[in-house]
């Protein structure tokens, strides 16, 4: 049976081993031991450089564990880097073995003590001989001999802690180096300084003494997070941080909503990221298809879309979408004019386009309301800045035909899915169970229900879901994984998505008419305040959601900052901006970050 790892049990890990809400002198401590384990561990097998796992979209993946006391440490950071199912220790292998069938990779845990009879050989073996398989061995290599004949790659750590149940499930998949050999012979095969390199492609996690980053100065994040719940500014959020492709900080606060009995918040917990969609879905697709010459920034949106060829939005070019300068209205206020036979309670044929619980728009409604109050919006600022979500609805129409392909299939299979961004996707209540969810708005005057798992643009919903400018979920660690790619310019996991100069093509501040680069938000020099902190570069990149998100990521300093909250809940408020709370979490990084420097 498949033990599923308990959000309350992973929540403990995270924020315990490497969150950073800790004491400066036990994240030493950690760091110190976590230094000690990486030393100490040695990879053995792999020729074939199968280590780290790469091609995460082919993989269906279980850890089985056979006896280590950290085996549920070492599955929640396995499953920080891809969808790992974790089976407990068990007496009848058959049993496992037929449990197994559905996967083509297996991770299994094993130790000194663990039964090395004929019956764990003949699995061991079967499995070699069907499957991808990677052993995790923990102790003084007492049973190393007895693997002899084992061709797989093996993580050897004789060191049994938790840092490293945490260090071997990183490497695993390439969050972190090593370099080790074995110090002495155990085999005729595992011999004195044998042992392969293993290269650091994904993000680690780690504490912020890894960077030299006192996690005591961290600490005013808890202070303006307790600020933010307590003026109801939001009933909960996750902060995050990764500097040097190394997470330092991913902590969770409050609760999924303001009842008494609320759910707590946890880092895992998936979010509406709102217009992160913007930057996280559709900018992602147009850069693929400007790389591949399939998209020109320069052609008007009427050489893709024929319905605006008789409409003035003909003469509009793409990347006066990509900016906000294709002169459109902000938005328009779809809902509003929703007549009682354009919606259902109950799905059926005609009544098929889910919205939220017990609520099913007509399914032609998007073409024969919205889309013809799209082409006869008023065009009224053409050449100028104004932030439209009509931008991204037409932006979205332009690359599905091009491709062919709807944007959730086309993002999930060329992206999220490659990269091991498991919970990153659309309508995520098709997919994981509510408690994994957090609730957005209680809409009172729409859908008159709590709005779960279902995207709280009333637009988006409308369409099912899956739009442009809105509709895309994530957890905090996910959406870090897509913009450390693009951090790295275009490169992550061993793979390359995008070559450099496309990613500093988009996300540059492209027209003096405002601080945006192409689908992406920047830097604002007029900010009062200072926009996206007081702190940031010019060269910073990201975007905020209006559910009260945000992702902002800076070159110059190698930082990505997350901040992923609910504000909406139960119902719309602007106490998160009027306070600062987004702003002044991440001044509070860079201060951090510079006192280390100084």
């Amino acid at each position: 049976m498949i033990k599923k790892i308990s959000l309350a049990i992973s929540f403990f890990i995270c924020t315990i081993l490497f969150a950073c809400g800790q004491e400066h002198q036990e994240a030493k401590n950690w760091l110190e031991k976590f230094k000690n384990a990486g030393q100490a561990t040695v990879v053995l097998n792999n020729e074939k450089a199968l280590l780290p796992l790469k091609k995460l979209e082919s993989k269906t993946i279980a850890s089985i564990d056979l006896g280590y006391k950290h085996h549920i440490i070492f599955d929640s950071i396995l499953n920080k880097y891809s969808n790992i199912d974790a089976f407990p220790v068990t007496t009848n292998l058959n049993t496992l073995n037929a449990d197994l069938k559905f996967y083509n990779t297996i991770i299994i845990q094993v130790t000194d003590s663990t039964d090395f009879n004929d019956e764990t050989m003949f699995f061991i073996n079967q499995m070699e001989n069907t499957r991808q398989l990677v052993i995790s061995y923990f102790g003084e290599g007492k049973n190393l001999a007895k693997l002899n004949n084992i061709k797989a790659p093996i993580v050897f750590s004789p060191v049994k802690n938790q840092q490293a149940a945490s260090f071997s499930a990183q490497l695993i998949f390439g969050g972190v180096q090593c370099i080790g050999r074995l110090p002495f012979s155990f085999s005729d095969k595992y011999l004195r300084n044998t042992g392969f390199d293993v290269d650091k492609i994904r993000l680690q996690y780690t504490v912020p003494e890894d960077l030299n980053i006192n996690a005591n100065d961290l600490k005013e994040i808890d202070e303006i997070a307790a600020e933010a719940i307590r003026n109801k500014a939001t009933p909960g959020m996750v902060v995050f941080a990764a500097k040097n492709g190394k997470v330092i900080f991913n902590k969770a606060y409050g609760t999924h909503t303001y009842d008494n009995d609320a759910q707590k918040e946890n880092v895992n917990d998936i979010f509406d990221l709102a217009s992160i969609t913007k930057v996280g879905a559709t900018t992602m697709e147009a850069m693929r298809l400007y790389e591949t010459n399939q998209l020109d920034l320069d052609t008007t949106i009427s050489t893709y879309l024929a319905q605006t060829r008789n409409t003035d939005k003909a003469g509009i070019k793409v990347k006066e979408l990509m900016l906000h300068q294709a002169g459109f209205i902000p938005f328009i206020p779809f809902f509003n004019v929703i007549n009682p036979d354009d919606f259902s309670r109950d799905s059926s044929e005609v009544f098929n386009v889910k919205v939220a619980d017990n609520y099913f728009m007509k399914k032609s409604y998007f073409k024969d309301v919205m889309w013809k109050q799209m082409l006869a919006s008023p065009l009224r600022t053409r050449g100028k800045y104004v932030y439209s979500d009509l931008s991204m609805y037409f932006m979205k129409g332009v690359i599905e035909q091009i491709t062919k392909t709807s944007l959730q299939n086309y993002v999930k299979t060329n992206f999220y899915n490659p990269l091991g961004m498991n919970t990153t996707g659309f309508n995520p209540r098709y997919r994981f169970k509510k408690s994994q969810i957090v609730p957005t708005e209680l809409d009172t005057y729409f859908r008159k229900t709590l709005l779960w798992g279902y995207v709280h643009d009333q637009g988006a919903a409308m369409v099912g879901g899956v739009s442009g400018h809105a509709g895309l979920f994530s957890n905090a660690s996910d959406l870090a994984i897509l913009f450390q790619m693009l951090l790295n310019r275009g490169e992550y996991g061993g793979d390359r998505y995008f070559k450099p100069e496309t990613v500093d093509f988009f996300t540059e501040k492209y027209s003096d008419l405002s601080r945006r680069g192409l689908g992406f938000d920047g830097f604002d020099s007029k900010s009062t305040y200072g926009y996206p902190s007081k702190f940031a570069s010019p060269q910073s990149y990201g975007h905020t959601g209006y559910t009260g998100t945000c992702v902002w990521v800076d070159p110059k300093e190698n930082l990505i900052y997350i901040l992923l909250s609910n504000r909406v809940n139960p119902e719309v408020n602007n106490r998160l901006s009027t306070l600062n709370i987004r702003p002044r979490i991440q001044d509070v990084i860079y201060k951090a970050i510079q006192k280390a420097k100084d």
